[in-house]
């Protein structure tokens, strides 16, 4: 729900392709709004990282790394409803 923290853990593509360091990008609604890229933290078992959620609108995320090589779900990005209280 809006307010709360989002906690996600990555070990997709950009991880088995044994990048350094992943970057995940976070937006909200059709267009992407507020988008924002935070480092994540490499684990053993991938990447995690936690944010805010912002906004009530629909969660988009997508991966990177350092080298812009991009995980976006085949170009559908990984969306999420968020929740209302």
């Amino acid at each position: 729900a809006q307010g709360d923290k989002a906690s996600v853990q990555y070990d997709g593509l950009l991880y088995k392709s044994g990048a350094d360091n992943v970057y995940i990008r976070v937006g909200y609604g059709n267009n992407w709004e507020n988008s924002s890229d935070i480092q994540m933290s490499k684990t053993s078992k991938g990447f995690e990282a936690e944010f805010p959620v912002t906004s009530h609108d629909k969660l988009n995320v997508a991966f990177k790394d350092s080298a812009n090589n991009w995980d976006n779900n085949s170009g559908t990005n990984y969306s999420f409803t968020v929740e209302e209280r």
